[in-house]
C-alpha cells in the first residue's frame, strides 16, 4: 500500500471490501498514466466523499459528476472557455511548457475542484495540487501529491481557504456505492 494511503487508513479506516480497478485500461482511455497513490486510494476506498466535503473522482462512476474520465473532459472545456472570455486568468503554474490540469476531486457544495498540476516531463508521482474555488478566480498551489494533500487537509496539517470547512472533529468516508445506489 502506498505510504500516503496507509497514513490515511490510520486516520479513517476504509470500507471492508477493496475493489481494484483495471488501471491500464483506465489510463489508456484517459490518455495519461495516473499517480500510484491515487490508484491505491481508489482501490482502497473507492470513489466517495471524505468528511462530507472531498469527493474522490473515480473511473466509471455511475454518476458522471463524480466520474474521473467525464470530469477530465468537462473541466477542460469549462476552464478553456472561462480563460478565453476572461476576466479570470490562468494560474501562473500553467505558464510552464507542457503544464496541464487533471481533476481528481470535487469539493461538495462549492463548485471547487482539486486538480493535479501535470507536465510533459513530470512523472505522475511528482504531480502536485492546484485547488480552484470554482465560483471565483481563486487558485491555491500546494506542492504535495494528491493523497497527501487530502490527508493533510483532513488533519489540519495543511490549511486551504478553499476547503475552509476542514478539518472536522469526527472523520467519515461515504462510498459512492452507498450514496449513489442508496
Amino acid at each position: 500500500m502506498h505510504p500516503d494511503v496507509e497514513r490515511l487508513t490510520h486516520l479513517l479506516p476504509p470500507p471492508a471490501e477493496r475493489r481494484p480497478r483495471a488501471w491500464p485500461e483506465v489510463e489508456a482511455r484517459l490518455g495519461s498514466p495516473l499517480p500510484v497513490d491515487f490508484k491505491d486510494l481508489v482501490d482502497t476506498y473507492g470513489g466517495g466523499v471524505f468528511d462530507e466535503t472531498i469527493w474522490i473522482l473515480e473511473p466509471d462512476c455511475a454518476d458522471p459528476d463524480y466520474d474521473l474520465l467525464a470530469m477530465k473532459e468537462e473541466r477542460a472545456e469549462v476552464l478553456a472557455r472561462l480563460w478565453e472570455i476572461g476576466p479570470e486568468s490562468r494560474p501562473e503554474q500553467l505558464e510552464a511548457d507542457g503544464a496541464g490540469l487533471l481533476p481528481f476531486a470535487y469539493i461538495e457544495g462549492t463548485g471547487a475542484y482539486l486538480y493535479w498540476l501535470t507536465g510533459e516531463n513530470v512523472r505522475p508521482e511528482d504531480w502536485t495540487v492546484l485547488a480552484n474555488a470554482g465560483r471565483g478566480p481563486e487558485w491555491e498551489y500546494h506542492p504535495v501529491p494528491g493523497t497527501r494533500f487530502i490527508r493533510s487537509v483532513l488533519t489540519g496539517e495543511i490549511h486551504s481557504a478553499i476547503l475552509d470547512d476542514l478539518p472536522v472533529d469526527d472523520h467519515s468516508f461515504d462510498p459512492n456505492d452507498e450514496i449513489l445506489d442508496g
